[in-house]
C-alpha cells in the first residue's frame, strides 16, 4: 500500500508543480479571445463553463484506457505504477495540455490541421489518413467493451448475437450525440457520467484503505511478473508502454482536446482542464492498477471468487460487486460502461469535425453532419462485425488500437516540440522532445518485434527502432533547430 500511496501523492504534486511549469512555458494570455467566441457557431464552437468543459474533457479522454489498460498492465507488476506516474506527469498531461492550447491559438484546429501548420502539408495528408484509422479502431473498442459488460450485467451468453444487440443500441445513441450540438446531450449528461466514474474510483480507493491489503511494493522488485498470470513472452519494454495508454499517455487525446479548445472561454483554464483531466485519469489508472495487483498477485481473485486468468471486464465486474455491494457495484460498473460510451461518441464527433475541416464542409446544417457521419459509422460496424465472431476479437482490436494510439502520441509530441522550438525561446522544446524520443522507440520496437507486426527478433527490433529515433532527431535538429539558430545569428540588414 505504501508504494500506491506514494504514487497518488506524486500524481497530485505533478499537477501543482509540473503543471504550473508547463503552463509557464506555454504562456497563456487571459485577455485573448478564444475560438469559442471568435468562431461561435452554436454547434461545435460553444462557450461553456470551465467546470463543465473539464468534466467533458475528462470523460472524453477516459474511455476504457485507464481501467482496462491499467488492469492488463498490472499483470506486469509494480513496474506499471512507475509508468502511470512518470508517463502521466511528464508525457501524457503535457501532451494533452499543449495539444489543447495550440488548438486554442489556431482557432480550434483539429490535429491534422495543426500537423499541417507545424510539420507541413505532406505530414498533414499522412496523419489525416492515420488519424482516421486510429479513430475507427478506437470507436470499435469503445463500442465493443461496454457492450460486453452490459451483456454480462443482463445475463447474456457473451455470444456474438447478444453482444451485437448492445452494439446496435450504443450506435443509436452515438448517432444522436454525434449529430446534435455539443451542448444539447454532451454538455448536459456528461458531467453526471463523469461523477459516476470518479465515484467508482474514489469508492475503490476508500476500500483499499479500509481493507489495507498486502500489495506488491517497489522494494519487492520491479521485474516482469506477467508469466505467473498468463502473459508469457511479453516484455516490459515495449509491451507495458503500449498496454497502459490512456492512464499514462494517449494519442487519442489529441483528437479530443481540440473539441474542448472550441468551448474554453479563458486560456488560463487550460491547465485545470487539459493537464488536470489527464492527472485525474492517471489517478483512476493508479487505483485500478493497485486493485489489480492485489487481484492477480495477493489473493484478490480468490477473495471475490474469480481467478487470475480473468479478462479485464470480468475483473471490473467481480471487484466492483464484491467490494462495493450491489448498489455501489452497479453504480461503479455503470461508470465503467459510461466511460467508453461517452468517449466513443466524441470519437465519431471528432472524426466528423476532422473530415469537415479537411473538406471545408460547414457543419451548421444537419444534412452535412449526416453526410460525413454515416460512412464513419458503417466502417466501424464493419470492423466490429468482422471481429465479434472471433473469440479473440477484442484482444486483437485492442493490440492494434494500442499501437496506433501510442504512435499517434509520438507524432503529436514531435509536432508540439516543433511548436515550442519555433514559438518559444531556449531549449523549452525538450519538454516534449524527450517523451517524443521515448515513445518513438516504444512504438517501433513494438511493431517490429510483436506478432501483430513484423515478428522480428527483439534485439534487431530494438536496433531498428533506435536507428529511427536517431533519424528523427537528426531531421528535427536539421530542419527546425539549426535554421532557427542561423536566423538568430545573422545580423539584420538595413
Amino acid at each position: 500500500m505504501y508504494s500506491f500511496i506514494f504514487c497518488i501523492c506524486l500524481l497530485v504534486a505533478g499537477y501543482f508543480f509540473y503543471g504550473k511549469f508547463t503552463e509557464r512555458i506555454f504562456g497563456p494570455i487571459p485577455s485573448r479571445k478564444t475560438p469559442a467566441f471568435t468562431r461561435m457557431d452554436g454547434v461545435d464552437y460553444v462557450p461553456m463553463p470551465s467546470w463543465k468543459v473539464y468534466m467533458i474533457q475528462f470523460l472524453n479522454i477516459a474511455g476504457t484506457g485507464p481501467i482496462f489498460g491499467a488492469i492488463m498492465g498490472a499483470k506486469f507488476g509494480t513496474a506499471s505504477y512507475i509508468w502511470i506516474v512518470l508517463g502521466c506527469i511528464f508525457a501524457g498531461a503535457v501532451h494533452d495540455y499543449l495539444c489543447g492550447m495550440i488548438s486554442v491559438r489556431n482557432d480550434g484546429a483539429g490535429i491534422p490541421e495543426m500537423i499541417g501548420i507545424y510539420m507541413g502539408p505532406g505530414a498533414k495528408k499522412a496523419v489525416l489518413t492515420f488519424v482516421a484509422v486510429v479513430l475507427m479502431l478506437i470507436g470499435a473498442v469503445f463500442v465493443y467493451s461496454p457492450a460486453i459488460i452490459l451483456d454480462d450485467l443482463c445475463g447474456g451468453d457473451g455470444h456474438s448475437t447478444s453482444v451485437m444487440i448492445w452494439v446496435g443500441a450504443i450506435f443509436i445513441y452515438y448517432i444522436i450525440a454525434t449529430l446534435l450540438p455539443i451542448d444539447k446531450i454532451i454538455g448536459k449528461i456528461y458531467p453526471l457520467f463523469a461523477f459516476a466514474l470518479i465515484f467508482m474510483a474514489l469508492a475503490l480507493m476508500v476500500c483499499l484503505f479500509i481493507k489495507w491489503p498486502s500489495l506488491p511494493e517497489f522494494w519487492d522488485g520491479l521485474g516482469n511478473k506477467g508469466a505467473s498470470v498468463g502473459i508469457r513472452g511479453q516484455r516490459i519494454f515495449p509491451c507495458l508502454f503500449i498496454t497502459i495508454a490512456c492512464g499514462a499517455i494517449s494519442g487519442f487525446h489529441s483528437t479530443q482536446s481540440p473539441m474542448m479548445a472550441r468551448c474554453i472561454t479563458d486560456e488560463k483554464m487550460g491547465r485545470p482542464i487539459f493537464f488536470g483531466a489527464m492527472i485525474t485519469e492517471g489517478i483512476i489508472a493508479m487505483i485500478w492498477a493497485a486493485v489489480s495487483t492485489y487481484f492477480f498477485f495477493e489473493g484478490g481473485a480468490a477473495e471475490v471468487g474469480s481467478n487470475t486468468s480473468a479478462a479485464a471486464p470480468t475483473v471490473v465486474n467481480e471487484i466492483s460487486k464484491s467490494w462495493l455491494g450491489i448498489a455501489g457495484g452497479l453504480l461503479a460498473i455503470l461508470g465503467v460502461v459510461a466511460a467508453p460510451i461517452t468517449s466513443g461518441d466524441t470519437v465519431f464527433r471528432s472524426a466528423r469535425l476532422i473530415v469537415a475541416e479537411t473538406l471545408h464542409i460547414s457543419q451548421k446544417e444537419k444534412k452535412n453532419r449526416i453526410m460525413i457521419s454515416l460512412p464513419l459509422f458503417l466502417i466501424c460496424i464493419g470492423i466490429l462485425a468482422f471481429n465479434i465472431s472471433d473469440e479473440q476479437g477484442f484482444n486483437k482490436i485492442w493490440r492494434y488500437f494500442g499501437w496506433a494510439n501510442q504512435t499517434m502520441a509520438a507524432i503529436v509530441l514531435w509536432m508540439e516540440s516543433i511548436y515550442l522550438a519555433k514559438e518559444k525561446k531556449g531549449y523549452r522544446f525538450l519538454l516534449t522532445e524527450i517523451p517524443a524520443i521515448f515513445m518513438t522507440a516504444v512504438v517501433f520496437t513494438y511493431i517490429f518485434s510483436e506478432k501483430i507486426g513484423f515478428n522480428l527478433p527483439f534485439t534487431l527490433s530494438l536496433i531498428l527502432a533506435l536507428a529511427i529515433v536517431l533519424f528523427s532527431e537528426v531531421v528535427f535538429h536539421y530542419k527546425v533547430i539549426l535554421p532557427m539558430r542561423k536566423d538568430k545569428s545573422e545580423p539584420e540588414r538595413s
